[in-house]
């Protein structure tokens, strides 16, 4: 039954605005949530940033820090949405989310976006602009401003929609910072060629991805004999590999990369 409320509650958060005829009504907070999936839950809301906006007011109506929603005709509105999105609306399908990425999204909207917030150590951004491409080695797998790789994602905006907290935890812990849409793929078609990339797009019948020579490749599941999405980042931490004085740096760096 609770991760059935979860569900809907991630429905919720996704059918905002225009995609159902309804008036605002503030929505009842259930349940706790402990600070990972809290801080956990940061991290997934940056595919939630480009409509909705850093703060969750972005959409006329809608404000998702004060938890203020749009009300829909039924549950079951709310769980089809979820799964199967509306795209003449312009809202996608949101498969990519595990049950337990759901519940964090959730922990974190229900807590008035309030992640971890440690005090994190924001450094110098030139200082961080050299470690990116020097000690750091970040420029070998990530793209910013139309240089570098496209092994992992392309961080030209990353200062937009992400806060000094959620860096600091993709430093440290990479693997508890990444987003669903950013996993690792595996994938083996029926004439038993294997692709490895990361996953860009996917949806019931097909799935979008970057390969290991940088190429954008498009796959139909129904030519595949297996698929399989990593659980694990491949990209190593940095709590060891730079001192705490030098992930402030880095920090600053991305902080300042907010696109045009």
């Amino acid at each position: 039954m609770n991760g059935f409320r979860s569900l809907l509650g991630a429905a919720v958060v996704f059918t905002l605005a225009a995609h159902l005829t309804a008036q605002n009504a503030p929505q009842n907070q259930t349940g706790t949530y402990d600070r990972t999936q809290i801080a956990a839950g940061a991290i997934i809301y940056g595919q939630c940033v480009l409509c909705h906006g850093v703060n969750g007011d972005q959409i006329t109506g809608v404000d998702l820090r004060q938890g203020k929603f749009l009300t829909v005709a039924s549950d079951a509105d709310l769980v089809r949405l979820l799964a199967t999105g509306r795209p003449g609306a312009g809202m996608p399908a949101f498969t990519m989310l595990r049950s337990d990425e759901v519940a964090a999204l959730i922990a974190y909207i229900r807590s008035g976006f309030d992640s971890v917030a440690s005090g994190v150590k924001v450094g110098d951004a030139a200082r961080g602009a050299a470690l990116f491409s020097g000690k750091g080695a970040c420029a070998t797998c990530h793209r910013v401003g139309g240089r570098g790789a496209y092994a992992a994602s392309d961080l030209s905006e990353i200062g937009a929609v992400r806060k000094p907290e959620s860096l600091q935890r993709a430093l440290v812990d990479p693997g508890a910072a990444m987003i669903p849409a950013n996993r690792s793929v595996r994938a083996v078609t029926r004439d038993g060629r294997t692709i490895r990339g990361r996953r860009l797009n996917e949806d019931a019948y097909t799935i979008q991805l970057i390969d290991e020579q940088s190429r954008l490749v498009s796959l139909s599941k129904a030519d595949l004999r297996s698929f399989e999405l990593s659980p694990t980042s491949s990209m190593p931490s940095y709590e060891t590999t730079l001192t705490v004085d030098e992930r402030a740096d880095v920090i600053a760096y991305l902080l300042s990369l907010k696109g045009r």
